[in-house]
């Protein structure tokens, strides 16, 4: 497992961290015993840097988290808050936002947040940046160590890099959304913030692991919020229909040499961007970390295929997009 350093704030990261996401049980039911088995096999695998969320399972996701922690205090834990229903959509107040980061410290067992990341919060309490000035508070007063923010679009990425303390920036960024390469990744990398990309595998379909046979669970977000329903489209496959999803996915596939996986190359396009500080791969199963960290060591894709896959974007994939990019 290699590591890189996360922008200006020095914490070094694993380059494949696990995303715990699916540990509160929003990609269908996961026991607590198989969430324990899959932080030790990620552990196991080299990774070290475990992403979060106040909301992942009402808290559960934090709580296994912090129950690892005391058996492993060498990793970066990160977590994100806002939106939770105490300040979603509009209760955005400096006392709301500081019970939220006591509550998730509470559940970690620790004294202080290595990284906080604002958790999709509204575009307009972004433009407004007076939450920002909390977080720079919450930091002097030993709260959190560092600070960033998790977005849905381009637009709200660059609202954050307004902020000079910024240090983190948690995009959706995939073979099935490359907005950010032309958009975002630059911009960051001069004002020296860290991008950590989430949804590597858009929710699963550039893993291999989604067909057009398969049935979601009734609590799995690509089972109720395949159009949006619940939270933004762009959360689930990548905000792409399923049927037209599917279809790119067998055109990508003739752009690959025969020996390259389709996940070694969601995963290998994207540490072969610089900016990108650590990807954030979910796993159900043990097993499915153990691979995705075995990536972070291949060699990169040739220019010529990231050409192909660049174009492919931009002639196939992006006209089928929904949700604000």
């Amino acid at each position: 497992m290699q590591n890189r350093v996360l922008g200006k704030s020095g914490l070094v990261l694993s380059e494949i961290g696990l995303g715990c996401w699916q540990l509160g049980g929003d990609f269908g039911p996961v026991s607590e015993a198989q969430s324990l088995t899959i932080l030790e096999q990620a552990y196991q695998s080299g990774v070290r840097f475990y992403d979060t969320a106040d909301v992942y399972g009402a808290g559960l996701s934090e709580r296994l988290l912090g129950q690892f922690y005391q058996q492993h205090s060498d990793i970066t834990i990160a977590t994100k808050l806002g939106r939770d229903a105490n300040l979603y959509p509009n209760n955005y107040t400096k006392q709301t936002v500081k019970q939220s980061i006591e509550a998730s410290l509470q559940r970690l067992g620790l004294t202080s947040i290595p990284l906080i990341q604002l958790h999709c919060v509204p575009t307009q309490i972004l433009r407004d940046g007076e939450i920002f000035t909390w977080l720079a508070d919450f930091k002097q007063q030993g709260l959190i160590e560092h600070y960033g923010a998790s977005v849905e679009s381009m637009e709200e990425a660059k609202l954050c890099l307004k902020d000079p303390a910024l240090t983190s920036l948690q995009i959706i960024i995939n073979l099935f959304r490359q907005d950010a390469v032309a958009e975002v990744l630059d911009l960051a990398q001069a004002q020296q913030v860290g991008i950590i990309a989430r949804l590597p595998y858009a929710s699963g379909l550039l893993s291999g692991a989604v067909t057009a046979q398969r049935q979601f669970d009734e609590t799995d977000h690509r089972h109720y919020n395949r159009d949006g329903a619940a939270f933004h489209v762009g959360e689930t496959f990548a905000g792409l229909p399923l049927d037209k999803a599917l279809n790119l996915l067998e055109q990508l596939k003739t752009l690959l040499p025969e020996n390259l996986a389709i996940a070694e190359c969601a995963i290998r396009w994207l540490l072969d961007h610089p900016q990108i500080t650590s990807v954030i791969t979910g796993a159900s199963k043990p097993e499915q970390i153990q691979q995705n960290s075995h990536y972070s060591g291949q060699t990169s894709l040739s220019k010529d295929l990231h050409a192909k896959l660049a174009n492919f974007y931009l002639q196939e994939v992006s006209p089928w997009v929904r949700g604000n990019r």
